[in-house]
């Protein structure tokens, strides 16, 4: 049984602007990288939050609905295939959280992280590890990432529909990479993935 989320909304420490940040997708071999930053009301809370990978794709997408509908402010930024080449998955991961974070239109005074560390960025910042099933702002900003990731690898699909990118997400299960050999690397694969990089050789 995963323990409750601890309700640390906004104005709850000494008056700090809270924000929560999340990624969705460093592991696939295609598509982009997603970062999310929220700020959640206090006074409009949403019941059901938690780690977006411990929800059915149907309760990802409700909640994902209410958290627009309800938070104080939210926002959703990627780094592209190219990025994540150029500047390895750490680093574009970083790069998309503190874009999300600068794209909020409310400005937070204290990031919170899931994970174990933080992007650079102007404003203070804390690492929580398995924060997006301890912090509601976390869980939130995971739940965004998540969903926003799915509807850009649904759109690819359209695209690139020879890869079963429906099905898989860009991750590399036996599908993909029985595809990727099939079809050979397409421009929304990264070439810097040891998967792609064999086939590149």
């Amino acid at each position: 049984m995963t323990e409750p989320i601890q309700n640390q909304f906004l104005f709850d420490v000494e008056g700090e602007i809270i924000c929560g940040v999340d990624e969705a997708g460093r592991g696939p071999l295609a598509g982009p990288v997603m970062a999310a930053a929220v700020i959640l009301d206090p006074s409009r809370p949403i019941e059901g939050l938690r780690d977006s990978k411990k929800l059915s794709e149907q309760r990802r997408e409700i909640l994902a609905a209410q958290i627009k509908e309800h938070a104080l402010a939210w926002a959703i930024a990627e780094c592209s295939e190219q990025e994540i080449d150029d500047l390895n998955i750490l680093q574009a991961t970083m790069l998309a959280m503190r874009r999300a974070v600068e794209a909020l239109s409310i400005q937070p005074t204290l990031a919170l992280i899931d994970g174990n560390r933080c992007p650079v960025m102007k404003i203070r910042s804390e690492a929580i590890v398995k924060g997006d099933d301890k912090v509601a702002a976390i869980s939130a900003a995971s739940i965004l990432a998540k969903t926003a990731r799915d509807h850009a690898l649904a759109a690819l699909h359209l695209q690139y529909p020879q890869y079963a990118l429906d099905q898989h997400k860009g991750y590399p299960t036996a599908l993909h990479l029985e595809r990727l050999r099939a079809h050979g690397v397409s421009p929304i694969h990264r070439k810097s993935y040891a998967p792609v990089k064999a086939l590149l050789k």
